[in-house]
């Protein structure tokens, strides 16, 4: 079994069909960064014609169960989520429309303060707001998947201690690995594992310790080492591949409408687009190449499976519905 957390590629019959090569069983993919709710519903109505135009590639998932029923019938099962809780805006009875709706992950921030919590990219943090402490209470009850993967140190430690369900950090390095403003720090990631959260290893180049230059064997060293420090149970994959997308939408990501300047985020004047993929990872053809790396360093078949997706499947069959 093969399950991505976190992808926002420029979707396409070639990228679906990539999938099935990689035999990929469940992707996440983004479907909002800043857009409002009306503009988050237009993307959905895309995801409707597309699993319209490829039945026999895709299918929409709203439970682990449709990863089985995608399995069985050689599919991707594909879950929606958002980077900032923009969809909501302002309306705390918006969470249970949206998960009605597909969403199964919404992240409380994207690197700014949000009406939630704070952003990683943000000089100070002070936790959560009295609004995200709701907002929180309200997406664990309906089963919406609290994503803490833009968010500050504070902030994730006080969403993992107040959630009544484990918490999610979709896509991440740790910190300590490689020091991206954007990685986890020990003791964040500790808060989210102690209460039964789960984290997704990032492709991303700017994640990765070397950037485009990460080699296989160091990124599944690392794997192996964070599976043995914390607990094999809490860690998956979350790629966070941008796959096909042109330049101007990784500015979107980094300026939507809150600035009129240009914001690099991880990038920089002298490299403001998206970074090349490491060689080893160019689309979802290349998940084989993980197994193969995990292995190559020494993990079990049982515990290659468990990062591969095993984990992943238990954590959406526990999280995305409401509570029992």
């Amino acid at each position: 079994m093969r399950i991505d957390a976190l992808q926002y590629a420029r979707w396409s019959e070639t990228i679906f069909r990539q999938m099935r090569a990689g035999q990929v069983d469940a992707v996440h993919v983004t479907i909002a960064y800043h857009e409002s709710f009306r503009e988050t519903v237009l993307n959905f109505e895309q995801w409707n014609r597309w699993f319209e135009q490829f039945p026999d590639l895709i299918l929409k998932g709203e439970t682990a169960a449709d990863i089985d029923r995608a399995r069985a019938s050689d599919r991707t099962a594909i879950f929606f989520g958002f980077q900032n809780p923009s969809p909501m805006e302002d309306d705390i009875g918006l969470v249970e429309i949206l998960h009605t709706l597909g969403a199964r992950f919404m992240q409380l921030t994207y690197n700014n303060q949000s009406l939630l919590a704070t952003g990683c990219y943000e000089a100070e943090d002070p936790g959560l707001t009295r609004m995200g402490k709701q907002v929180i209470r309200e997406m664990n009850r309906v089963g919406l998947v609290v994503d803490m993967s833009h968010s500050a140190d504070r902030s994730t430690i006080e969403a993992a201690e107040l959630s009544d369900r484990p918490i999610a950090i979709t896509h991440a390095n740790p910190f300590d690995w490689a020091p991206a403003r954007r990685n986890k720090r020990p003791e964040v990631i500790r808060a989210v594992v102690e209460n039964g959260g789960m984290m997704g290893f990032s492709l991303y180049p700017h994640h990765l310790r070397g950037k485009s230059d990460c080699k296989l064997q160091d990124f599944c060293e690392m794997v192996a080492r964070m599976a043995e420090q914390f607990g094999i149970a809490h860690f998956g994959i979350g790629s966070d591949l941008c796959q096909d997308q042109p330049d101007s939408v990784v500015e979107w990501m980094r300026t939507g409408r809150w600035t009129k300047e240009i914001d690099y985020g991880e990038g920089s004047a002298a490299a403001p687009g998206f970074p090349d993929m490491p060689g080893w990872f160019q689309d979802n053809r290349d998940f084989g190449r993980i197994e193969s790396g995990l292995r190559e360093v020494g993990m079990t078949p049982d515990e290659v499976a468990a990062i591969m997706g095993g984990n992943w499947y238990r954590f959406f069959a526990e999280n995305f519905g409401p509570r029992p």
